[in-house]
């Protein structure tokens, strides 16, 4: 009942929940009893541990003869410099040019010699091996290299050359679908409602704290990115907010004007020429401007103005009141 509950709470969760629900059981004769009254003799999600063993001959290494596995990964890399225009920079490129995977059956064993042969390895995730050969052979230039590479923009590095094993007596930490076959054996792999399937060298104690370290880490990050959000949009809000302000204001204050303008006499006509505003010359200057006082422009060219600056003096401008010239 326990292990039912636990695998329908991590359904509905990320595949890092699925870890912590999962239940942990040893590698013992213990586990075909359980797997015996479990439905379908299957548990879906199951973490365990054991040491590797292969099912027949190993694989050796390429470079060290005495270290033998049952996963090995061998990758000719090539590293090139590359400019970049746009920083000015030479920046590091790499391009997979070989890669190999061999793999053997194998099994994890448990304390009693209980073997669980793990099904599917290459579809695990988080299966990071013992690095048994890491060479870099750099390229020598010539003085024509070097000045095709600057013409061209690359620069050849070299080639990092790797292999990879998981050896045999590792401690493997295996999450995923135990199954007990019709045979008696027991098997590990994925699961068949698509959540992750894992190996790792790793402890389960360790993967479970990196884990909650990796949750603490995204909810800090989701608090900080939600703050952040919250921050602009209140910066956002407030700048509107002052848009709509000056707006009004300058609405109240050209209704104010529109007013006063009307209980002043119109100026003569002979009069426009001598009074002609400053930046449009063609009508009187009907507006004096507040607090600098300077009688300089029409109101049409006082509301175009960019900026809400005194043409003359450069001052702000707080307020504008119609002038009448006798």
């Amino acid at each position: 009942m326990f292990l039912n509950r636990a695998y329908r709470r991590g359904q509905s969760s990320r595949p890092a929940a699925y870890h912590k629900e999962a239940p942990h059981f040893n590698i013992d004769k213990k586990l075909k009893d359980i797997l015996k009254v479990t439905p379908g003799a299957c548990l879906q999600y199951a973490v365990i541990e054991g040491a590797v063993k292969p099912v027949g001959k190993p694989l050796t290494s390429l470079f060290q003869k005495e270290a033998v596995g049952v996963l090995q990964r061998y990758m000719l890399k090539e590293h090139r410099l590359v400019w970049n225009r746009l920083s000015s920079t030479w920046t590091d490129s790499e391009l997979v040019l070989h890669q190999r995977v061999n793999t053997v059956p194998f099994v994890l064993v448990g304390a009693d010699e209980t073997t669980i042969k793990v099904l599917s390895p290459l579809q695990a995730s988080g299966l990071n091996m013992e690095i048994t050969h890491e060479k870099f052979h750099q390229v020598n230039y010539g003085l024509g290299d070097i000045i095709g590479q600057y013409l061209s923009g690359e620069k050849l590095k070299g080639q990092l050359e790797t292999e990879e094993m998981l050896k045999v007596g590792t401690t493997l930490t295996g999450i995923g679908e135990l199954i007990l076959d019709t045979d008696g054996t027991l098997n590990l792999r994925p699961p068949s409602n698509n959540a992750q399937y894992f190996l790792s060298i790793t402890d389960f104690d360790t993967l479970r704290q990196e884990q909650e370290n990796m949750n603490l880490w995204w909810k800090a990050l989701a608090i900080a990115s939600a703050l952040a959000g919250a921050l602009v949009l209140l910066w956002l809000s407030q700048r509107f907010y002052q848009h709509l302000k000056v707006r009004w204001e300058r609405e109240e204050m050209r209704r104010e004007f529109e007013r006063l303008r009307a209980e002043v006499p119109a100026e003569p006509e002979e009069n426009y020429i001598e009074n002609a505003c400053v930046i449009c010359l063609s009508r009187p200057r009907d507006c004096v401007l507040l607090d600098c006082g300077h009688v300089c422009c029409c109101h049409s060219c006082y509301t175009a103005l960019p900026q809400r600056r005194c043409p003359i003096c450069r001052q702000n401008i707080s307020r504008v009141m119609p002038v009448y010239h006798a």
